[in-house]
């Protein structure tokens, strides 16, 4: 049955009602229809996402080991990984000087096979459009006992238009994974609504309590994170 708005427009307020609109939400700075930051709170700190991110390598170093793969440079293989070997980086740009390897991961023409102890893919599955065919890469390049440790975005604003194409869920990763990797697969979701709104936003994290960003929501997650061993 549709409900006539105008008729009920003006009745009173039931109690309830009444009383939540005694204590209503305070936004503050939030209260605006622009972010904080344009460039995801690195203009104020940390952004948000990198707390999640960077705590999950810090837990799982001990694979950062033996001949390492990076995305774009080496900077966490250098921050996290103990007895590297090789530390190799990837990009698609021929441009980026730190790149040792030149290719798209979504083909992997150029990469080696059965090749590497560990391979870091941060915040990278989002902005290619054929996840399932990076997936595959990722897989045939680690060694036997390798492991892929990778983050995604649940939330985050649009990197570049028309260049952007994925959010993921802890369910949707854990399929695509597990159809490449089998079950040596772990995901995790990290986040809570105050951490996605302060992401959303612009904040940095160290304007958040450690409290505030260790609270942990499933049904508001801001980074997914994934361990996934080839068998």
């Amino acid at each position: 049955m549709r409900r006539d708005w105008t008729r009920d427009w003006g009745r009173p307020l039931s109690r309830q009602l009444a009383a939540r609109l005694r204590r209503p939400a305070i936004l503050g700075t939030l209260r605006r229809t622009s972010p904080l930051s344009q460039y995801w709170g690195f203009d104020r700190g940390t952004p948000v996402d990198r707390y999640y991110i960077e705590r999950f390598l810090w837990e799982n170093r001990g694979d950062i080991r033996g001949r390492v793969l990076e995305l774009m440079d080496s900077g966490y293989t250098n921050l996290f990984g103990s007895g590297v070997s090789q530390a190799d980086v990837l990009d698609i740009d021929p441009a980026n000087e730190k790149a040792t390897i030149v290719d798209d991961l979504a083909v992997g023409a150029v990469l080696p096979a059965d090749a590497y102890d560990c391979f870091i893919l941060t915040q990278t599955l989002h902005i290619i459009y054929d996840v399932r065919g990076a997936l595959a890469t990722a897989h045939r390049l680690l060694r036997p006992g390798g492991v892929l440790l990778a983050t995604l975005p649940a939330v985050s604003r649009i990197w570049r238009e028309g260049a952007d194409f994925w959010r993921f869920t802890d369910a949707s990763a854990s399929r695509l994974f597990r159809e490449v990797f089998g079950e040596h697969v772990e995901v995790t979701s990290q986040g809570n609504v105050l951490t996605a709104i302060a992401f959303l936003t612009g904040m940095a994290h160290e304007e958040l309590r450690p409290r505030q960003l260790d609270t942990n929501d499933p049904l508001f997650p801001v980074t997914i994170t994934v361990r996934a061993v080839k068998g």
